[in-house]
């Protein structure tokens, strides 16, 4: 049995691992739309770090939304706790505790990852080195995920591994679709338009949902084809019904190597009901924003409870 302590490094190093790539590809979705909105660049840039949740952050530092000071700000500011850089770091730093948990490969893949990253953003990332550095981002955390799978028994310090990274995930999914719905979109007006339609495919492309997206739907772009992909399509695994999948089946794997059931595994499987039950026309019906809200409180409550059930800091 994994000792607390070791279950929560675990668990928050792959959630920060997380973390990092994905406001990585949050941040390339705010490259692209600055440079095909040119004029309403800074515009977006305020709504990728209200999506990122640092956006007052953001401005206890700086008065404007500028691409620079916003890049630098989410890649690598040290006063910036999930910046990108600082992500990195807690991650590293909890794979340093439960160091003796992982394989040599894993750990290997971190502490490379970090030094990597450490040289690349120890010096303002410009917009010409921008993609360079974000594929770069992408690719370190994507070698330690791959070390993981590779190289790691399919037992209780893989489930809490896991556990992290599927909640960090959906979360994830989660606040790019709400804010989508109530930051991105300038207007009521502009529902269907072209600028409606861009902006959707750009939230498909900062969850490398865009390719898969068109084979299964052609160039029928819709707000409500794309909430359906994202939040029940079981294929897709940064949809919320995959990572809920995902979440019952390493809390059930828990409850197989413990023999007890938590109460996190019965709030998983709730939240895990109420999203296979739904249907895209019911969602929208009741509010999307609604729906993602309380799916983002459930979320968090889940954490919550997982901690407490495996007395991460007991």
């Amino acid at each position: 049995m994994t000792l607390g302590k070791n279950a929560g490094g675990l668990y928050w190093m792959f959630r920060y691992l997380e973390r990092a790539e994905n406001t990585a590809r949050l941040l390339e979705a705010g490259w692209y739309i600055a440079l095909t909105h040119a004029n309403n660049g800074t515009n977006e840039w305020e709504s990728i770090l209200t999506t990122a949740g640092m956006n007052e952050a953001y401005l206890e530092k700086h008065e404007s939304f500028e691409a620079a000071s916003a890049i630098n700000f989410l890649l690598r500011d040290k006063s910036n706790s999930s910046s990108v850089m600082s992500a990195i770091e807690a991650a590293r730093s909890n794979a340093r505790m439960v160091r003796t948990a992982l394989s040599g490969e894993v750990w290997e893949a971190v502490n490379e990852c970090w030094m990597e990253l450490k040289a690349a953003l120890a010096r303002p990332v410009t917009e010409r080195n921008l993609h360079e550095t974000l594929m770069m981002v992408r690719n370190r955390t994507s070698v330690v995920r791959g070390a993981l799978h590779g190289t790691m028994l399919r037992n209780d310090i893989y489930a809490f591994s896991r556990l992290g990274t599927f909640l960090e995930r959906a979360d994830n999914t989660a606040r790019i679709l709400d804010v989508k719905y109530y930051v991105l979109l300038p207007s009521a007006s502009f529902v269907g338009s072209s600028i409606d339609n861009v902006q959707w495919e750009v939230i498909l492309r900062s969850v490398s949902a865009e390719r898969s997206y068109h084979w299964l739907n052609g160039g029928d772009l819709t707000p409500q084809g794309i909430a359906e992909f994202l939040i029940l399509d079981k294929r897709m695994p940064r949809s919320l019904a995959f990572c809920c999948t995902k979440i019952s089946q390493y809390l059930g794997l828990l409850e197989e190597e413990y023999g007890q059931r938590q109460e996190s595994q019965i709030q998983a499987e709730r939240i895990c009901a109420r999203v296979s039950s739904a249907s895209v026309e019911a969602i929208f019906d009741e509010g999307l924003h609604e729906f993602l809200a309380e799916f983002l409180a459930d979320a968090a409550r889940l954490s919550g409870l997982i901690e407490t059930d495996f007395k991460f800091y007991g």
